[in-house]
C-alpha cells in the first residue's frame, strides 16, 4: 500500500473518530457533567475497541486488508481517544489543588483502559 493511499485512509478514519469524540463531549456538556467523565468514557471505550479490533485482526487475517485495519485503529480510534486531553485534565485538577481527584482520575483511567483492552482481546479470543 503506498504512502498517499494509507495517509488518506488514516486521515478519513481520524476525522470520523474526531467527530465521535466531539459528539461525546457535546453530550456531556448538554448533561452538565462537571467531572471529566466524557474523556474517561472515550478512553475506556476506545481501548476496549482497540482490544476487539486488534484481536480480530490478529486471529482472523483472511478477508481483511491492512487498509481496513489502519482505518479503524490508527484512524478512527486515534481520532477518538484522547489521552492528550486526559493529561491536560489531570494537570488542571492538580493546579486546582484537587490532588485526590487527580490521582483517582489517573488510576481509574489507566486501570479501566487496560482492563478494556484485555476484555476486548478476551471476547474475540473466546470466539475462536
Amino acid at each position: 500500500m503506498n504512502f498517499l493511499f494509507s495517509s488518506l485512509v488514516v486521515f478519513c478514519g481520524a476525522g470520523l473518530g474526531g467527530l465521535l469524540r466531539y459528539a461525546v463531549s457535546r453530550a456531556a456538556l448538554a448533561l452538565g457533567v462537571a467531572f471529566a467523565w466524557s474523556t474517561l468514557l472515550v478512553n475506556v471505550t476506545g481501548c476496549l475497541m482497540m482490544g476487539v479490533i486488534a484481536g480480530w485482526f490478529a486471529l482472523r487475517r483472511e478477508g481483511s486488508g491492512l487498509a481496513v485495519q489502519m482505518f479503524l485503529t490508527t484512524g478512527v480510534l486515534g481520532g477518538y481517544t484522547t489521552f492528550s486531553a486526559f493529561s491536560l485534565e489531570v494537570a488542571l485538577f492538580y493546579e486546582r489543588g484537587q490532588l485526590g481527584v487527580a490521582a483517582l482520575y489517573v488510576f481509574a483511567s489507566v486501570l479501566a483502559s487496560l482492563l478494556g483492552v484485555f476484555v476486548g482481546l478476551g471476547v474475540i479470543r473466546s470466539q475462536f
